[in-house]
């Protein structure tokens, strides 16, 4: 591999603490990096530089297991916490300065030793706080870069090679492409149906799955508005004898926790509760392989996303005070408009309703991870040479 202008050394140990394994064809982590004489196809060598924040991460997570479909991937995961004396504005500016130096930036403001960075074909990242490493990495080591998420302001789209994007707002621009939010949820291995039954008042699912989110910005909920969604899990199941697998998140309340963790002592309203507090992240796929549909809080992009990346069909509850951006409107739009899923306050709440909203529901039948992975052959195509 060529460095790029800035690498001092012509070849670089392994960044000490950076996590490197190998994923084949499906997406599956086999082997250590270094059996690789083993493998006949060479590998892609991927940066993946992650934040602390699950929403983010996973969503780099989707795009490197659609990297998996198309050629053997080994992932070098390094974490990104950026010092906090560094503001944003600064960060801004100096990427764009003439005196600009990544192996600089990358030490002062991230503690990241540049000339340590393994060698690699490509650098993954999402969340703004990868960003300026993202840009930095791409012009040490002369690679191609992805970026998933929104752009801060005075950052274009021409420091990457590619930016994925969830808006449509983004459609016409060259280096953006708009996709479902990647996810490295995988419906087929999950053994979901390719073609899911059309629920509602006529067909009642026997194993629901509800996603318990929290407060977040403009999201605020209500004491009374919990006990009323807890109260609805309650009655479905005494009404259609459906059963829950229920999981909380990080943004979950302590208070909201412990009244689900008491519902859970009847088993027959709660058949699992996965409780984020001792679980932590990662879980969710135990509930997406069960469950018939999902009823998920909507302070959640990301878990309603994956939730419809694995065909489920989805409905979203949300409480009186909530607001979204007009980009993230926009997208809970689309997915609406594609008849994926469909929305309900947690005062409409009822068997009844949540039975209609279910029998407008058409998920999706392709694979998610599949129809990313072409378009990434597409505008990527010098990452995946003809065999």
């Amino acid at each position: 591999m060529r460095r790029g202008p800035f690498a001092k050394r012509p070849e670089n140990e392994p960044l000490k603490g950076a996590a490197t394994l190998r994923y084949d064809a499906r997406g599956l982590v086999f082997a250590l990096a270094q059996q690789h004489d083993s493998i006949h196809v060479t590998p892609l060598k991927v940066i993946f530089l992650a934040d602390t924040r699950p929403g983010h991460y996973h969503l780099a997570q989707g795009v490197i297991a659609a990297l998996t479909r198309l050629r053997p991937v080994e992932v070098s995961r390094i974490e990104v916490k950026r010092k906090w004396i560094v503001p944003t504005r600064w960060l801004r500016a100096r990427i764009n300065a003439k005196t600009f130096f990544p192996p600089r930036m990358l030490r002062m403001s991230y503690r990241i030793d540049a000339y340590a960075l393994p060698k690699a074909d490509l650098v993954v990242s999402a969340g703004g706080e990868t960003l300026m490493p993202n840009i930095c990495v791409n012009r040490f080591l002369g690679i191609p870069s992805i970026f998933c998420g929104s752009l801060l302001r005075g950052l274009g789209s021409e420091n990457f090679s590619l930016v994925i994007s969830s808006y449509e707002r983004d459609a016409t621009s060259p280096r953006h492409m708009v996709v479902l939010k990647p996810s490295s949820i995988d419906p087929d291995a999950l053994g979901r149906p390719a073609t899911v039954p059309r629920y509602g008042p006529k067909l009642r699912p026997r194993l629901a799955g509800l996603l318990i989110g929290g407060n977040a910005g403009p999201f605020r909920y209500r004491r009374e508005e919990w006990e009323r969604l807890l109260a609805f899990a309650a009655e479905l199941s005494r009404q259609w004898g459906t059963r829950w697998l229920v999981s909380t998140s990080r943004r979950t309340s302590d208070s909201v926790a412990d009244r689900i963790a008491a519902l859970a002592k009847d088993d027959s309203v709660i058949a699992r509760f996965i409780d984020y507090r001792t679980a932590g992240p990662g879980t969710l796929a135990e509930i997406f392989g069960k469950a018939e549909v999902i009823l998920c809080t909507e302070d959640s992009s990301t878990m309603i996303s994956e939730a419809v990346s694995a065909r489920l069909p989805v409905v979203g509850v949300a409480p009186a005070a909530h607001r979204f951006t007009d980009e993230e409107q926009d997208y809970r739009d689309f997915m609406i408009g594609s008849g994926w899923c469909r929305v309900l306050p947690i005062a409409a709440l009822t068997p009844a309703s949540f039975a209609k909203a279910l029998s407008e529901i058409e998920p999706l039948k392709q694979s998610p991870l599949d129809t990313l992975a072409a378009k990434l052959r597409q505008r990527l195509p010098e990452l995946f040479p003809a065999s």
